[in-house]
């Protein structure tokens, strides 16, 4: 956990005033069905049922179960449109949690009769249950620790013979066997804070737990800390499925802590850590870097060592400072190694409303749009005074629950895990779904079959949108602020809508054969192809205008073929036959749009203003989507 508590409020406070939530970046490597290719002969009932689960910034509904409803027939126009494409896949799903701090593991220790509810409330899937998947533990101490300590304090113990984790017997340990024995298949990051203290050099305080760097004396010794570590866990019955080397590695300022560099995580990675959990059997996996988005040099120089990159299984990052967008520049140059996203904070006393809105949309919709496997929120649980915590340690971290004796107080963390974890389960994938408007999303499918969709409105003031499935929708109203998830079952359908793969919803370029933009005048002028870059004037909405067809939206006018009688313009309030039109793609990924005159629009190559005259379509009438 970051030292400088009020520099991350700052930052996460100018973040959602500048309404930088995420920059959710082209995907790289998105595989998608080709157009007819596995639905179209797929027997299956119609109208599905959709679930749904809603939480206010108000906090009148708090993730409440609203009246089941039914998808039905697409029809209609709506400028809000999510289209959910189950045949396009991007990455699996591990889970979604938070960290079990050993003060969290005290806290829900302590809650006597009330511990068996609280925890199947937590971890369990039915009804009033949140479904916890994915936790991450501190190896040794962390900040929110009472106290500090490592599982060998004996210096010079190079063989690790006094190792222990006894420590752990009064509250984490007896705390993860319950958990197991509620979801025997949750997953476990752990992570240290501190290497043992006699092993650092040029720390600055607490007694050696706060800053300083590994001794490179003791990288061996290091790396059999771990594996004693991950077996002694193993004995006790609880599986660790990943570590990262190091916590926050380029923060020398909490207690505990220890500098890491790049150069020095790769090193101890190929030449100690890597070697010595293959040679003693363990299949643990290794993730580089757990810091913030800002430095994403580090984990690319990991990966980019060629004797460290074969034990590294991916990236963990926090976002204290940097950009969400930057996971997909880290997936997109290492694109076979995996993304995490494992810690963020929430600071007391939590403003409701702005922090469910940030986090779901900054981590759950938009970490997940950026490639990550997880979402980790930081504490689980803290007292009514945000203890317990090391000296210097955070004062201000606001667990996912209060625990007060033994009763709990569900915060905002609650809500934002529990709109995910429950519904998307280990093992799903995440599908296509595009942005429309003030309705941010993010789409899954799990292994079962079923779809979920989890939404936020984003916007000042409560918004009606459509959700498109195959060639059926349903329409809903969220208040401004309140997130939904939806969840259905059944297979997507082909036809109907507007059946040809438009990206409803989502906002275009489009690039003739002479390589220039297409671009609406601002409505002022004929329409041309003649721009060499893009700006809003070149910038389209895809709206769809129903029965099969679509309108083009920039700077909010439709685009009209003028029936062919006249070059075509972008002048239109509303949408009536001739601004609307077919989305045809062609074989090479290109699109050409007939208009309601059964002519095709063409570029005229950039010498002209453009057409909708042309009755088969060739080079000029072809037009590159987002190049």
């Amino acid at each position: 956990m970051k030292i400088n508590y009020n520099l991350k409020w700052l930052a996460a406070f100018i973040l959602l005033s500048a309404g930088i939530f995420y920059s959710c970046k082209k995907d790289s490597r998105a595989s998608a069905a080709a157009p007819g290719q596995g639905t179209q002969t797929v027997s299956r009932a119609a109208n599905e049922v959709v679930n749904a689960w809603v939480t206010t910034s108000d906090r009148s509904k708090q993730l409440e179960a609203q009246a089941s409803f039914n998808f039905a027939a697409d029809a209609g126009t709506n400028a809000t449109t999510v289209t959910v494409d189950e045949n396009t896949t991007y990455q699996g799903i591990d889970g979604f949690g938070f960290t079990l701090t050993g003060g969290s593991a005290g806290l829900l220790n302590g809650l006597g009769g009330n511990q068996a509810a609280v925890l199947n409330e937590l971890f369990g899937t039915s009804n009033g249950q949140i479904g916890i998947s994915y936790l991450r533990i501190s190896i040794g101490a962390s900040d929110l620790s009472s106290s500090d300590f490592t599982y060998n304090q004996t210096s010079g113990d190079v063989n690790m013979n006094n190792f222990s984790i006894s420590q752990e017997n009064q509250d984490l340990i007896p705390i993860l066997k319950k958990i197991l024995a509620i979801n025997p298949s949750i997953k476990i990051l752990a992570t240290p804070w501190t290497a043992p203290t006699w092993m650092k050099v040029n720390t600055t305080g607490n007694n050696g737990y706060t800053g300083g760097s590994l001794n490179t004396a003791y990288y061996d010794a290091y790396a059999r800390y771990f594996v004693k570590y991950i077996q002694a866990m193993q004995a006790q019955g609880i599986t660790i499925d990943a570590i990262t080397p190091q916590n926050e590695p380029l923060n020398p300022n909490n207690n505990p802590s220890m500098v890491m560099q790049a150069s020095e995580q790769a090193n101890f990675i190929k030449n100690n850590l890597g070697p010595q959990l293959q040679g003693a059997g363990l299949n643990t996996k290794i993730i580089a870097y757990d810091h913030n988005t800002d430095r994403i040099d580090y984990p690319e120089a990991v990966l980019a060592d060629g004797g460290a990159n074969p034990y590294v299984d991916g990236s963990a990052f926090h976002l204290y400072a940097g950009s969400i967008g930057a996971l997909t520049d880290v997936h997109n140059a290492y694109p076979n190694k995996n993304v995490y996203f494992t810690e963020q904070w929430v600071g007391a006393p939590s403003n409701f409303g702005g922090d469910l809105s940030w986090h779901l949309n900054t981590l759950i919709i938009g970490a997940t749009r950026n490639w990550s496997r997880n979402v980790l929120e930081w504490n689980l649980a803290s007292d009514p005074n945000n203890n317990p915590h090391t000296p210097g340690g955070c004062s201000t971290c606001l667990g996912g629950i209060t625990v007060s004796g033994t009763s709990i107080t569900r915060n905002v963390g609650y809500y934002i895990i529990g709109h995910a974890a429950r519904f998307v389960r280990p093992g799903a994938v995440r599908i296509s779904s595009n942005l429309s408007g003030s309705i941010q999303n993010v789409a899954f499918k799990n292994s079962d079959g079923s779809k979920v969709l989890v939404a936020l409105n984003n916007g000042s003031s409560a918004v009606s949108f459509k959700v498109k499935w195959g060639a059926e929708s349903f329409t809903y109203s969220l208040a401004a602020g309140a997130v939904a998830t939806f969840k259905w079952s059944g297979t997507q359908s082909s036809g109907g809508g507007t059946g040809t793969g438009a990206p409803i919803g989502s906002t275009v370029t489009l690039k003739g054969f002479n390589n220039q933009y297409v671009s609406s005048e601002n409505g002022t002028q004929a329409m041309n192809c003649n721009r060499p870059t893009a700006s809003a004037w070149e910038t389209f909405t895809v709206v769809d205008a129903g029965g099969g067809k679509v309108a083009l939206q920039a700077m909010g006018k439709y685009v009209s073929s003028e029936n062919g009688t006249q070059a075509i313009t972008c002048n239109r309030t509303s949408i009536t036959d001739t601004e609307k039109f077919d989305w045809i793609l062609t074989t090479d990924g290109k699109v050409t749009l007939r208009g309601n005159n059964s002519k095709f629009v063409s570029s005229e190559n950039g010498t002209q203003a453009m057409t909708c005259t042309r009755a088969t379509a060739s080079g000029w009438e072809a037009f590159g989507i987002n190049q």
